[in-house]
């Protein structure tokens, strides 16, 4: 961050800055309003030249608080008693993560309209979705930030610094036999920009994945049982997730209750894709992952480990909302055609620029959980980076374990088939308004090298517990095999 708030620095007139700086001490003498029309940097820039003794991180998180009003940031400050003579003084935090930034939520008062007076934190769960702006990316650090602002909460430190390590070291070793995974996009097949492997609890289960469970229409090869390492964390993240969507429930959700369809149950993960990102240029673009095992509503734990990696998120808008999106990409591809994977990362782009997306940096040993609301509602993706910070032990690779919890009621051998004879794909309607927020099962084969879609469609029903409800109910002679719970299976 210094080297970009430098560089603004230099192009701000010496002037400019100067007059900003005289305003500091003089009441009566308004400072500039840039919420609207500056970067944040340079709008940093200017929060430096008055606030010189404070961090650039912090005065960034004072700034997303105040929805990057530089003056209501500076008026805030100044209200604490923080000027060039009087440092602002913070909290010092134990086993500060590396990239990790300290917020000032819970120190800095705030007062409501009713006259009460708050820390910033608690007023920050009540505040509305922050908008982002088109053609912006607006980068959240601070953990009461990003569980304000995103569908995610992060941990910083997650586990004990030894046992990161250890966990990276062995997945490491287990990425030599990570492979790509191919899928076909406007007739052409193309492979995941990043490799992975499918992890589960025992041996028994290799058979059920790799003959039952399909994946992007096929059946997956890569299956490997759970490493030492891997199952020594489970409990952990187990714990970890649980205790933040109990939070999440009680301090954000409407009247303290569960969403629709979310599962009352706790959180057991049995199965973890487990990705490596070898390179800054290695990615995945915007996507929700698939429902078809997880049912509506999942939660998702991420645990990152190695080289630090932007993830990035986008709420997704009905269309009569993307007009911007549609005009771009359309204009675009009338001056350079595209074809195949270049054209959907095209859209994708213009998408996330019409309505702006959220960073969240991931640093070594963090904790990402992706809360209910995600899937159906925003779309995230791993930035391709120009440039990375080594990490001492991985180098440029990033490794990423996001542990999942498959329902036994969506057990393939009970979801539907289409006329094509494959498994169905459970998708969450989230373009047309009128059938927004509704569930089906479509077939996935026209997605599958060498197959063509049968276009078979039918409307899921699910329960309020987000349990499906079959017009055909299995008899007990069909009864799948439950998968084992990582935690229990140690």
């Amino acid at each position: 961050m210094d080297a970009f708030v430098s560089r603004k620095r230099r192009r701000l007139s010496q002037s400019s800055l100067g007059a900003i700086t005289a305003s500091a001490g003089a009441s009566n003498i308004p400072i500039p309003d840039t919420s609207g029309e500056d970067s944040t940097d340079i709008k940093i820039a200017i929060l430096l030249s008055l606030f010189p003794d404070i961090k650039q991180e912090n005065l960034l998180d004072i700034l997303v608080s105040c929805d990057g009003s530089v003056e209501a940031a500076s008026s805030l400050l100044t209200s604490q008693g923080t000027s060039s003579s009087s440092p602002f003084k913070k909290r010092a935090t134990s086993n500060p993560a590396r990239g990790a930034q300290t917020s000032l939520s819970s120190h800095v008062l705030t007062k409501a309209k009713d006259g009460s007076v708050t820390t910033l934190s608690e007023s920050l769960i009540h505040r509305k979705p922050l908008s982002t702006k088109k053609g912006q990316t607006l980068h959240l650090y601070s953990p009461e930030d990003i569980a304000a602002y995103t569908p995610c909460t992060i941990i910083h430190n997650f586990l004990p610094a030894e046992q990161a390590n250890a966990l990276l070291i062995e997945l490491l070793d287990e990425s030599e036999h990570f492979s790509r995974y191919e899928f076909q996009l406007f007739n052409r097949t193309v492979q995941s920009p990043h490799t992975t492997s499918l992890y589960v609890s025992t041996a028994e289960e290799y058979q059920q994945h790799t003959s039952e469970y399909k994946y992007g229409g096929t059946y997956r090869s890569n299956v490997r049982q759970a490493t030492p390492e891997l199952r020594s964390v489970s409990r952990k993240v187990q714990y970890a997730v649980n205790e933040v969507v109990h939070a999440r429930i009680h301090n954000i959700y409407p009247d303290g209750k569960k969403l629709k369809y979310q599962s009352p149950k706790e959180w057991r993960p049995n199965a973890a894709f487990v990705n490596c990102y070898d390179g800054p240029g290695e990615n995945v673009g915007y996507h929700s992952d698939d429902l078809t095992y997880l049912g509506p509503h999942p939660i998702i734990g991420s645990l990152s480990l190695g080289v630090e990696r932007e993830f990035r998120v986008r709420r997704v808008l009905p269309r009569d909302e993307e007009d911007d999106a549609g005009q771009i990409g359309a204009e675009d591809n009338k001056r350079n055609p595209p074809s195949g994977a270049t054209n959907d990362r095209k859209l994708s782009t213009a998408r996330a620029d019409a309505q702006g997306q959220i960073s969240i940096h991931l640093p070594h040993n963090s904790l990402l959980v992706m809360h209910a609301e995600m899937q159906e509602e925003w779309k995230h993706s791993i930035a391709p980076a120009q440039t990375i910070s080594p990490h001492p032990i991985s180098g440029n690779r990033r490794i990423n374990i996001t542990y999942r919890w498959y329902r036994d009621t969506l057990h393939p051998r009970y979801t539907p088939r289409c006329l094509c004879g494959e498994h169905a794909v459970l998708r969450c309607a989230q373009r047309k308004q009128e059938t927004r927020g509704r569930y089906m099962w479509m077939c996935y084969a026209g997605y599958v090298p060498g197959k063509e879609s049968c276009s078979f469609f039918q409307w899921a029903e699910f329960d309020d517990d987000g349990n499906p409800v079959w017009t055909h109910k299995p008899q007990e002679e069909e009864t799948a095999p439950a998968l084992a719970n990582f935690s229990a299976s140690q």
